[in-house]
């Protein structure tokens, strides 16, 4: 028997089929005991999260056993297997074993690094255990890929990679905020209250969020998340709602979180409409400068990129700073730069900021300020639009000096209601990021976010310990394999040591009790001696690669009966029951 995995992630497939293909718990279920029942399959294992689903079986034949799991895994998701095939991905033995031990890791998550996915292949195992579905190798497999996970994390800064993908989401929520300043004093309604939706209310409470509001079908299940906020200690406020009340609980929060196990949607693009419309809530973010004017030039966009990032940037890396509806920039023009000074800033007159094609973006009041003019007051000359030539300096690098003043308006609405949904199929309809002051970030703009996420030094750290743990179980498989042939071989040792003694001590009825123990224990020792250094040696041997021609080898040489060794198999099989059982608890 074999280990293979087929299955599709976030790397090999769209959002859009990955949320098609979602398994809940029944279909997981039946999938595993349809497995189970097929010919080349003799246990299986499902690792279903919100962006990845994948079939672990034990199979004697490997293109039977594709095809089997490939049609078994298109008819339990509901997507055809011909849309289906493109996106699934196919591994087999070693490759099976360190793709799993890579995902338990976290280095094929879509934040790299996070270590959620140790709770989904603990529930995994247990269901597959649950299920009578997993024997020696899934057990064996998945026990190992929760101890080298838990070895990544340990012995390495894996962690600084990336984090949870609640915390990345929420990162991206705040659009380059700090998470603990753009979450302090927000309210939150969290829906959902399953492991990712109890990560995600213990992630706002640490972050420091005012209130968090539960919803869930099970109303027990949000009662317990709810006690469980309210004893942790952070000081955020916790309670109980309905889920026929959500829509009214929209008006009354900044931030949602939906993680739930429907197959339809939770919130429609009208009721998040509506309660953004309806909504009296906080203002989010910090208080705007309460300035305003005209035009909206590149002079100010710098000024808000300065107060937000806490540097000048370069002019043409700049974007309009959210939360801020306008201000208002003093400054003078000398040289090549503009010299800013600006309470709105919070820069001093000695922080200069080049500007590469100020012609064409700049305010008309530049122009004026290098030929030594009056300041521009608002209401002024428009500012010109274009995106502008990089390169270029203010006046071409002449000598001048001249007040400027510009008042900008924001280009951005302040975002009233932000939207992170975890949950896959999508809870949130993907429409409401076209709603005025609507922030959603789901599964796909994650995915999108991660892909450009840096990769820290500790990740080659853990694909060496993933690739030594990989020849260590191999080594560990194939030396278990050879077991069954071994005990036989000692097996029939023992059945002709008993027989020969038999007929020796009927022909020697006369020796004492005394003799016929030495004579016994002598024998056996003889025996044990010979079978010693070849039988340990062919365990060594047999945890090399290609170590499995050993185990023929002394079946042909020692003439043991194939169904000899298949029984010490079932046998060894049958007695892990209990071992099983104690595995789930280690688990």
């Amino acid at each position: 028997m074999s280990l293979l995995v087929v299955g599709l992630s976030h790397r090999s497939a769209p959002v859009s089929v990955l949320e098609r293909a979602a398994l809940p718990a029944d279909a997981q279920a039946k999938l595993l005991h349809d497995t189970v029942a097929a010919e080349p399959a003799a246990e299986a294992a499902v690792l279903a999260t919100c962006n990845r689903i994948e079939l672990y079986a034990d199979v004697d034949k490997f293109h039977a056993g594709v095809a089997e799991l490939s049609t078994l895994l298109a008819q339990h998701s509901g997507v055809g297997l011909e849309e289906l095939t493109p996106y699934l991905y196919v591994h087999y033995e070693d490759r099976a074993v360190h793709h799993l031990l890579s995902v338990a890791c976290g280095l094929d998550s879509m934040v790299v690094g996070e270590g959620q996915i140790l709770g989904q292949i603990k529930d995994a195992l247990a269901t597959s255990q649950e299920l009578h579905t997993a024997g020696r190798l899934l057990n064996d497999l998945f026990q190992q890929a929760l101890r080298v996970g838990k070895r990544a994390h340990s012995e390495t800064g894996i962690d600084r990679a990336g984090q949870s993908l609640v915390t990345f989401g929420l990162e991206q929520l705040a659009d380059g905020a700090p998470v603990d300043e753009w979450a302090k004093g927000k309210r939150a309604l969290v829906i959902g209250a399953g492991s990712m939706s109890s990560l995600a209310a213990a992630t706002l409470a640490r972050v420091g969020v005012a209130e968090i509001v539960v919803a869930n079908r099970t109303q027990a299940r949000a009662e317990r998340l709810v006690e469980i906020l309210s004893e942790s200690g952070t000081g955020c406020a916790a309670r109980v709602a309905p889920m026929g009340s959500v829509a009214d609980e929209l008006t009354r929060v900044d931030v949602v979180v939906s993680c739930t196990g429907a197959t339809g949607l939770v919130l429609t693009g009208e009721a998040v409409a509506a309660a953004v419309a309806s909504g009296a809530r906080p203002a989010s973010g910090a208080e705007a400068p309460s300035l305003r004017a005209p035009d909206g030039s590149l002079v100010a966009r710098l000024a808000a990129a300065a107060a937000r990032d806490g540097r000048i940037p370069d002019a043409g890396s700049v974007a309009d700073a959210p939360g801020v509806e306008s201000l208002e920039l003093h400054g003078t023009w000398a040289g090549n730069g503009v010299v800013l000074d600006s309470p709105a800033t919070g820069l001093d007159s000695s922080s200069s900021c080049p500007v590469p094609g100020a012609v064409p973006t700049l305010p008309q009041a530049l122009d004026s300020a290098r030929a030594g003019g009056t300041p521009t007051a608002p209401g002024g000359p428009a500012a010109h639009s274009g995106s502008g030539s990089s390169g270029g300096a203010v006046g071409g690098g002449e000598a001048g000096h001249g007040a400027v003043r510009a008042v900008i308006p924001a280009q951005h609405a302040p975002v009233k209601l932000a939207l992170l949904d975890l949950a896959m199929p999508r809870d949130i309809d993907a429409a409401v990021h076209r709603i005025d002051g609507v922030r959603l970030v789901d599964i796909e703009s994650l995915a999108e976010a991660s892909a450009d996420a840096p990769m820290a030094a500790d990740v080659d750290q853990v694909r060496g310990i993933v690739s030594d743990e990989v020849a260590a179980f191999g080594a560990a498989q194939r030396a278990a394999r050879i077991t069954p042939t071994v005990v036989a071989l000692r097996t029939m040792a023992a059945d002709v040591v008993q027989s020969e003694l038999a007929r020796l001590h009927g022909r020697l009825p006369d020796l004492d009790e005394r003799a016929q123990a030495e004579m016994t224990q002598t024998v056996r020792r003889v025996v044990d001696k010979l079978l010693h250094a070849p039988t340990v040696r062919v365990k060594q041997l047999a945890a090399e690669p290609g170590g499995a021609e050993y185990a023929d080898a002394l079946r042909t040489l020692f003439d043991l009966d194939p169904q000899t060794v298949a029984s010490v198999s079932r046998a060894d099989s049958n007695s892990n029951d209990d071992t099983d059982a104690r595995n789930r608890g280690r688990a």
